[in-house]
């Protein structure tokens, strides 16, 4: 893609987005009295919300239609007060307000530093992996393996061209779906996390490849993607129907890597003394019988 078309493409994300939330509010919600008759569009009219942003009109179609890339983060403060952003959504406008176009070019490869993956192997009976910037797998730890996708082969991670990917999991890989018994909770969390981290890197050629693959095989991401949700994922607890341990309940860190832009570690557990703590253990005995020679894992191509 060239520097016009991604250019068009964050013009159209920053419209779309203000559009969707606009449409969330009914005059009624902001203040002001709805004296009836037929609105031509759901929600706040450009009008409405300008007023209340104290801004005019035509400033705020031209924002809204990418043509003011100078605005002010008091303007930009002042629309997301009007629109009811939460601190995530206002922190995402001011992502797509301030991102300039540049010329894409794919980056190398994403690696895993040798300190961070001698912590992700130390870690034993707690399931932990890195994840890259667009939710690649860039490595995991033996029990992550077993509990998420033991259908994949081990040192997929380290090639490439076959590393997992989480939002590819979610919504194209029937193993994945059965195992979170509240799919769709995983599915919303899924795309609001893509949504916002893809904001940070617009110049990054995969989150395009990724989010128009996955537009176009399923349905269910293309509709939640129009929804323009945005949550960062950072703790959150899952309850998971494993094929060989059955129920589990798990709380999940995932923590920013800083000195590795982009990536992240994830780390599983369950409540000490619990079923899920005992169930943890039977899937850490089961996968070591299974892989008592596990092979070393490979240089990533």
């Amino acid at each position: 893609m060239d520097q016009r078309q991604h250019s068009m493409d964050q013009r159209s994300e920053l419209g779309t987005f203000l559009r969707a939330r606009r449409a969330r509010l009914q005059p009624e919600d902001v203040g002001l009295i709805d004296y009836g008759g037929r609105r031509r569009v759901p929600g706040l009219r450009r009008e409405e919300l300008a007023q209340l942003a104290g801004v005019s009109v035509g400033y705020y179609t031209r924002l809204e239609q990418g043509q003011s890339p100078n605005a002010s983060d008091a303007v930009l403060d002042a629309i997301a007060r009007v629109l009811r952003l939460t601190e995530t959504e206002r922190a995402h406008l001011h992502s797509l307000a301030r991102n300039k176009p540049r010329v894409r070019r794919r980056s190398r490869p994403e690696q895993v530093r040798p300190g961070i993956r001698l912590m992700i192997d130390s870690m034993g009976d707690a399931p932990a992996l890195v994840l890259g910037r667009s939710g690649d797998v860039l490595c995991w730890n033996r029990m992550a393996h077993a509990l998420l996708a033991a259908h994949i082969d081990f040192d997929a991670p380290a090639h490439v061209g076959r590393r997992p990917n989480v939002a590819r999991l979610v919504f194209l890989d029937p193993h994945t779906r059965e195992l979170y018994s509240s799919w769709r909770e995983k599915a919303r969390d899924t795309v609001a996390d893509l949504r916002m981290t893809a904001a940070r890197y617009p110049d990054d050629p995969r989150f395009t490849e990724l989010i128009g693959e996955l537009t176009l095989r399923s349905p269910e991401f293309a509709s939640l993607w129009a929804a323009h949700t945005v949550r960062p994922c950072v703790q959150y607890t899952r309850n998971f129907q494993h094929p060989l341990v059955g129920a589990l309940t798990l709380t999940n860190e995932l923590l920013d890597l800083p000195h590795d832009e982009g990536q992240r570690v994830a780390v599983f557990n369950a409540e000490p003394g619990s079923s899920s703590h005992a169930a943890l253990h039977l899937l850490s005995d089961l996968s070591s019988a299974s892989s008592v020679a596990q092979p070393e894992t490979a240089v990533a191509d």
